[in-house]
């Protein structure tokens, strides 16, 4: 008997044998058992505003308690936490911080929420799924931050547990994933439109990476893809690019290839494009739909300004997409 086993959680489908780890360096097979290295055993802890995620339509101005483990299933060349997201766990210094002491602990620090982000909290599934739970039964949302390469039927299991999720679209090429990031671009697109399906608030990041998916024919075909398949309310976020891990030769993306992504993407049809990782006149600010009028104003990460009344505009009353304070999901 081999003891060989088989990791069903990412379209990577690990097969290993006894003293093999699968593809994310955190899943172990221990005699026949595949095991979770990570779990309980952060090595990022932080308290973030809500809008660094980025979520700029869920509970605006709270503060977020953010976990993250080490490993992650895909190899990002532009990785901008590859220090943890490509480490063994043995290589890094974790926290002691089971499920219950993170939930603790974010009520400690007056958060109204806890997001699984930095790394893959698909790989620490198991970890991200039962301090979910425990946050839900505390009152707590909870957030997912991730790049979706996880497949079906634990989205499914896990999405029970998660209010908002930020899912990180990186192009709308298949080689691009292939080649760039180690992965398949239709189950991250299968992850959004499932996460919309089950009532998870969606918002949309793309790295804008110059010379590797800044093609403005593609850029467009990612805006089209999202109003087509999750309607023109969803946000997107375009973010700038900055050197990093193994692509440190490449420029930052200039400023005017945010504005132009965002100018076209609202042209397209989607009313909330927002740019991030650059200071912008406009890339930061919620305006309504309807009428125009500017609704949250933002400085970085701190809103100056916002006039959105029980979820509407309070200019017009036009209902605004998202979760706010008082209010359900419009």
């Amino acid at each position: 008997m081999s003891n060989r086993v088989q990791c069903v959680l990412c379209p990577h489908l690990c097969t290993l044998a006894p003293g093999e780890r699968g593809r994310c360096s955190v899943r172990l097979n221990v005699d026949g058992e595949l095991v979770s290295l990570v779990y309980g055993r952060p090595v990022a802890v932080h308290v973030d505003p809500v809008e660094k995620k980025p979520l700029f339509h869920f509970l605006p101005g709270i503060d977020v308690f953010s976990i993250a483990t080490a490993g992650c299933n895909l190899r990002c060349e532009f990785c901008q936490n590859w220090e943890i997201s490509q480490a063994a766990p043995e290589d890094v210094t974790p926290y002691d911080l089971p499920p219950e002491a993170v939930v603790e602990q974010a009520i400690a620090y007056n958060c109204e929420a806890v997001a699984y982000t930095y790394t893959e909290p698909v790989v620490y599934f198991e970890y991200t799924r039962d301090t979910a739970k425990l946050a839900k039964e505390a009152g707590l949302k909870n957030i997912l931050v991730t790049a979706g390469y996880i497949n079906q039927g634990p989205l499914t299991e896990l999405a029970e547990y998660i209010d908002a999720a930020n899912i990180d679209l990186k192009s709308m090429s298949d080689s691009y994933y292939r080649n760039v990031c180690g992965g398949t671009l239709q189950p991250v697109l299968d992850t959004i439109t499932t996460l919309k399906e089950l009532g998870t608030w969606v918002e949309v990041t793309n790295l804008i990476v110059p010379t590797l998916n800044d093609d403005s024919g593609e850029l467009d075909e990612l805006a089209r893809w999202i109003l087509e398949n999750t309607g023109a309310d969803t946000p997107l976020h375009f973010s700038r690019f900055f050197p990093m891990y193994r692509l440190i030769d490449l420029a930052p993306t200039p400023v005017s290839t945010l504005q132009s992504a965002r100018e076209r993407a609202l042209e397209i049809g989607l009313h909330h494009v927002y740019v991030g990782n650059a200071v912008t006149e406009e890339g930061m600010i919620t305006t309504c739909p309807e009428c125009n009028e500017v609704l949250i104003n933002r400085q970085g990460y701190i809103i100056t300004e916002n006039n959105i009344e029980n979820g509407k505009c309070g200019k017009c009353s036009t209902p605004v997409a998202g979760v706010w304070h008082g209010m359900e999901e419009q």
